[in-house]
């Protein structure tokens, strides 16, 4: 059965994202370099390509694509049996459809809450309700057999999201249902979801857990406990300010699953090098292609192309290999093109398991991802910017240009460990990445933020949305000169060994 409707159900309508972007910003790129781009750019992230969801049809068309223009660029295949693709095997769970009610209505899937799905989701079950506030361990009390509704804050001092489950799992809880903390500006919660799934690679343990794991939309909390209470407790909530503790009520859940497997290939070229003192000292450049493909429609719009998340940086990569026309650098450059990282960077971690490079030959990672071309790059935040050379490499070429590079200033979203070279990091393998950086109350931020809110993980996020071309050319420049830097100069990729992320020797 396919999973994915079809292109003409599922999407009648382009929705643009107005209003964050300089003026003139959406009437396309205005020199020939960027042109070149964004044509690969739109082609990737065209409808045709069904916002190329992990395993769907519309990534295999955009992997063949990739493949064939790496063949044309000179590259050589280097993924499996002398092909660019490395084939992975996945399991996948969805809740096609769920029903949460409380004692005053009842809660809209996916727009006001969604479940972490596993295989032990009951049919139909109904359990006690009980407000924890923070859900400390030390203020649990008795919630044996109960589903625990808890406030999400995301701050220093308080538990987190790893600490509030665990606390409830020893104590005996059914399950939580925290609230999506609007307090949280820096990465606010975006409704609705776009769907509710759970993809594992194969040999990957699904476990037999029974723990319910929801979230709930904030302005839903009022069907759930008092309504005349609800808005206080999110407020006070959202502040870190203390919450009380009582039960009330129960709440009545049903689940209805499915379960997929299918295959999708990263697809992974080689330009060889020119130096061979240099030929075991490869640099990796890598972008993941997967997307969200159709879910949840936003503003009668159910196709999430994602142009910047991520086909951009992918047809970037391509580009810039493109321009060489076979000519390598002194270092080998292999071209990762992950599938998957939306469903937890599964291509990147199956390569970094299964490598068809030894890991011992990768000398460092550029990753291209969580890049925003849709205000002037005045600031560039670099992940890992202290841990290896490659910060200092990055710091070198940016200042160059003008450009001012900063440490992540919201290190509380965690973006180092949510993008592919992270893995690789973990390999102990030098990577950075980047993002867009702003001058704190600046229209620049203003901007950011719009974009967090309406495009993000959204239909929005299409080749229509406002680019500042002038500040994604610039990064483009900046990129190429990057590469060139560390794929030719003398001294590979280093550790600084001060780096609390450093192997250990």
């Amino acid at each position: 059965m396919n999973r994915f409707p079809s292109l003409a159900a599922a999407c009648c309508a382009m929705m643009l994202l107005v209003g964050n972007a300089p003026p003139g910003s959406n009437s396309g790129p205005v020199d020939e370099d960027s042109r070149k781009w964004w044509s690969l750019t739109t082609e990737l992230s065209t409808d045709a390509m069904e916002g190329r969801d992990t395993g769907s049809g519309g990534y295999e068309r955009a992997a063949r694509l990739v493949a064939e223009r790496m063949a044309a660029a000179g590259l050589q295949p280097l993924g499996d049996n002398g092909t660019f693709f490395q084939r992975i095997a996945f399991s996948e769970r969805e809740v096609t459809d769920a029903t949460f009610t409380g004692p005053s209505g009842a809660l809209d899937f996916l727009g006001e809450f969604v479940v972490a799905p596993h295989a032990n989701l009951p049919e139909y079950a109904e359990f006690p309700l009980a407000y924890r506030g923070h859900c400390g361990a030390e203020a649990l009390g008795d919630v044996r057999g109960k589903l625990v509704i808890c406030h999400g804050v995301r701050r220093e001092g308080f538990p987190t999201v790893a600490e509030r489950r665990a606390a409830l799992r020893a104590a005996g809880a059914a399950g939580i249902a925290e609230i999506a903390d609007p307090g949280f500006i820096v990465e606010p919660p975006r409704w609705p979801f776009a769907y509710a799934r759970r993809v594992l690679r194969e040999g990957q343990d699904e476990g037999s857990d029974t723990f319910i794991d929801m979230t709930v939309n904030a302005d839903a909390l009022g069907k759930l406990v008092d309504q005349g209470r609800s808005p206080k407790l999110v407020s006070d909530g959202a502040a870190g300010l203390p919450l009380p503790s009582f039960d009330g009520g129960s709440a009545k859940l049903t689940f209805t699953t499915r379960t997929a497997q299918y295959s999708s290939p990263n697809v992974i070229g080689l330009l060889p090098g020119s130096d061979p003192a240099l030929a075991d000292q490869a640099t990796v450049l890598s972008a993941h292609l997967d997307g969200y493909g159709f879910g949840r429609s936003v503003d009668g719009d159910a196709l999430y192309n994602g142009t910047l998340d991520d086909a951009a940086y992918v047809a970037l990569i391509l580009h810039l290999a493109e321009t060489r026309e076979g000519k390598g650098y002194r270092r080998p450059v292999v071209l990762g093109i992950w599938t998957g990282e939306e469903k937890g960077l599964h291509g990147s971690r199956a390569f970094v398991e299964r490598p068809t490079v030894p890991l011992e030959k990768i000398a460092g990672v550029i990753n291209l991802d969580q890049l925003r071309p849709i205000f002037p790059l005045d600031v560039l935040t670099v992940h890992a910017r202290t841990d290896t050379s490659l910060g200092r490499d990055a710091e070198a070429v940016a200042s160059e240009r003008g450009i001012r590079v900063q440490d992540d200033p919201e290190p509380e979203r965690n973006l180092l460990r949510r993008t592919d070279h992270w893995p690789f990091l973990q390999a102990g393998i030098p990577g950075v990445n980047f993002v867009f950086g702003y001058e704190p109350g600046s229209k620049s931020e203003a901007i950011y933020r719009q974009w967090y809110r309406t495009g993000y993980h959204r239909p929005q996020d299409d080749v229509h949305q406002a680019i500042d071309w002038k500040a994604a050319a610039e990064f483009n420049r900046f990129f190429y000169a990057l590469v060139d830097r560390v794929a030719n100069q003398d001294a590979p990729p280093a550790w600084n060994p001060a780096s609390p992320l450093a192997p250990l020797r």
